[in-house]
């Protein structure tokens, strides 16, 4: 396949690679001719300054790069509804962690700092904004709790309302010593927000409200996953009917059927199917446009993305391929027409392009790839 190529300028005598792309997606929303902004979040403490932004069409592969803006470690980011404003955290292992602000100009590509504040958390690794804008809210890994943020009108964070702990441990287990908060999601209807606590094996519920302080504990107020699971990221099918949970530790995904707030357990199937117990690595899980097929990626023991059918009567999985892929594929999206999957690999400083066959599910390697240092988020806004 023809390799579109453009060079992107070293800015500060930083690391800043050289693309040949083909596409990628988060928001939803597609244009007729298939052009989105690309935003790509990533770690600092190699060649990346912060954020980047890029023009892609995601119909014919072809990108160019468009901005960039310099943030530490802004291993995570949200966009707003109304795409206005993007939301960064700053993952640091102190007292300085940090959530941040972002005006985004669909006209220039460019982001402008709006402000930050500091999530009383530390290790903050997932960041998520309601559909109405009202508050922020990110998951504190080595924190172990959630920050809620108000968000005035010009986009702003506000300072923190409230930061919700937890308590208790998981089995006897490095990584589970204490609870270590990885995601936060919400529900389809915007009525809850799940948070994936990789360190206690549970899934923590509340009920969203409409004024501060946004989020109260849900009834139930949580959900047991087997011992040593460490779940990490969920993501939801797009009927409503059913979810699916990344295990980082067991390398496991759960399959559950969703309603009304509630989360029913309907499987237990092993996404890296290498030998040894704990430690897998299970990292980001998406299920395609058509609600056919989920991938998921998998670091530390085998390097890839697992493919799964999704059976549209009962929602439960069946695995069909595995490909393999660059080192450390943290995080992996999907574009919005299905056709492709781009992965980032953290350690290999680069996305790989893959095609998908649509009938299958299968992936293919276009050999198409954006050059970037330690890629580990991706987000597409409509121009």
């Amino acid at each position: 396949m023809r390799q579109f190529i453009h060079r992107m300028k070293p800015v500060h005598a930083m690391y800043v690679g050289t693309i040949l792309l083909m596409c990628m997606a988060c928001v939803s929303k597609k244009t007729d001719n298939g052009i989105f902004y690309l935003l790509i979040g990533t770690y600092t403490s190699g060649g990346s300054t912060g954020i980047y932004v890029y023009r892609m069409d995601t119909e014919g592969g072809t990108a160019e790069y468009v901005s960039e803006t310099p943030a530490v470690n802004p291993s995570y980011l949200a966009v707003s509804a109304d795409e206005r404003f993007v939301y960064s955290v700053g993952e640091t292992e102190s007292s300085t962690s940090a959530a941040h602000a972002f005006a985004f100009d669909k006209k220039t590509g460019v982001l402008t700092p709006l402000n930050t504040q500091p999530t009383n958390g530390e290790g903050p690794c997932y960041i998520n904004t309601d559909k109405e804008s009202r508050f922020v809210v990110t998951a504190n890994y080595r924190g172990g709790n959630v920050s809620v943020f108000p968000l005035a009108e010009n986009g702003m964070l506000e300072t923190v309302h409230t930061v919700f702990s937890f308590e208790g441990t998981g089995p006897d287990s490095l990584r589970q010593e204490k609870p270590h908060l990885h995601c936060v999601l919400f529900s389809p209807d915007g009525q809850y927000l799940f948070a994936e606590d990789l360190g206690t094996d549970k899934i923590h519920k509340f009920t969203v409200s409409a004024n501060a302080p946004f989020l109260t504990a849900g009834t139930p107020a949580s959900f047991n996953l087997e011992p040593g699971s460490g779940p990490r990221h969920l993501t939801f099918h797009p009927n409503g009917k059913y979810a699916y949970l990344m295990n980082e530790l067991s390398g496991k995904v759960t399959a559950f059927r969703y309603d009304g707030g509630n989360l029913q357990t309907l499987q237990y199937i092993a996404s890296d199917t290498t030998a040894g117990v704990g430690g897998k690595g299970g990292a980001d899980i998406h299920v395609s446009p058509d609600g056919k097929f989920l991938y998921t990626s998998n670091r530390l023991k085998s390097d890839g993305i697992a493919i799964f059918s999704i059976n549209e009567k009962d929602g439960t999985l069946t695995a069909i391929a595995y490909q393999l892929t660059g080192i450390h594929p943290r995080n992996f999206n999907i574009t919005p027409n299905g056709k492709f999957l781009l992965v980032g690999n953290r350690d290999t400083n680069n996305i790989q392009i893959f095609g998908i066959d649509q009938q299958t599910g299968l992936l293919t390697d276009t050999g198409n790839q954006i050059l970037i240092s330690s890629p580990v988020c991706l987000k597409f806004i409509h121009p």
